[in-house]
């Protein structure tokens, strides 16, 4: 039995949608201009890339003097012209708004570097910042459930046609635009680019996701019981307990989950080491926790 039809599935999305409207517009809106504030304060001006449509604009605008908010435009308009054939209606219609935004965005701070004085010697600390504030408007249209388009459309494209991961399609499509680098800025300026990557990458996952105060356990153990009420009486810790069968050995057995604070991570992992020191565990970062007591 199918839990939802496709119709219900874009009911769903369209109700999703248009949830806080405006605040979802108004924060692709600050996204926009954040990306291309850091473009032209950061990378524009040493030469640093990115990725994306906007890394390919400083290529073409070095070696042929174009527009860079003209290149990105063009750029934008073509992909998504071939994401509506390729991918069709709705997921190009999710896109439309970011891919027309941006370059606007970025026409509009073309001059940011006349007002904002930076020291163009730091590449290293241009990098870091520029990455930092590049990948704070990402993860804020990301959070918004939009896109800038651009090279996302390619890796969609990509994913579809040849059946690969979209990991990978990043790195087929991001990574031969970074590659460019080496050759036409040098390897200094490639070396800058993939720091930058990395920022922009960590920097947007941590808007999109939160900071991490909880650490969730999975615990596999003799001492069930025993680590069961430790969580439960000394910790003040909720815990639920999930039956499981082994992969190997076809046996059932007990898995304990518990989200906690991260203070007391530390608590629970020496706990478990303790009452059972050959108990099996996994530790991750749990960034939302909902509901419960």
């Amino acid at each position: 039995m199918k839990w939802f039809s496709k119709k219900k599935d874009l009911k769903i999305l369209e109700k999703i949608n248009s949830k806080s409207s405006i605040k979802r517009h108004l924060q692709l809106l600050i996204g926009c201009l954040l990306i291309a504030t850091s473009y032209n304060l950061f990378l524009v001006p040493n030469n640093i890339v990115a990725g994306g449509v906007a890394g390919f604009a400083i290529i073409i605008n070095y070696l042929f003097n174009i527009d860079n908010s003209l290149v990105i435009l063009i750029g934008s308009i073509i992909l998504l012209i071939l994401s509506y054939f390729l991918l069709g209606k709705e997921k190009t219609k999710a896109t439309i708004l970011g891919s027309l935004l941006f370059p606007v965005c970025v026409n509009l701070t073309k001059n940011i570097g006349n007002i904002i004085d930076i020291d163009t010697n730091q590449l290293l600390l241009i990098s870091v910042f520029g990455g930092v504030v590049y990948g704070f408007g990402a993860g804020l249209i990301y959070k918004a459930g939009f896109t800038t388009g651009g090279t996302d459309i390619i890796n969609q494209i990509l994913s579809k046609y040849l059946k690969i991961s979209i990991g990978n399609s990043m790195l087929y499509c991001d990574g031969t635009i970074v590659l460019l680098t080496a050759f036409v800025f040098g390897p200094t300026q490639f070396m800058y680019s993939i720091i930058i990557l990395y920022v922009i990458s960590y920097m947007s996952d941590r808007v999109i996701l939160g900071v991490s105060d909880s650490k969730a356990f999975y615990i596999v153990t003799e001492e069930e019981e025993k680590i069961k009420e430790y969580i439960l009486k000394y910790l003040n810790h909720g815990v639920t307990v999930f039956n499981a069968k082994g992969g190997y050995a076809k046996e059932s057995q007990k898995v304990l989950m518990c989200v906690l604070p991260t203070k007391d991570y530390y608590k629970l992992k020496e706990g478990i080491h303790e009452i059972d020191p050959n108990s099996f565990f996994v530790v991750t970062d749990a960034y939302e926790v909902f509901g419960g007591e």
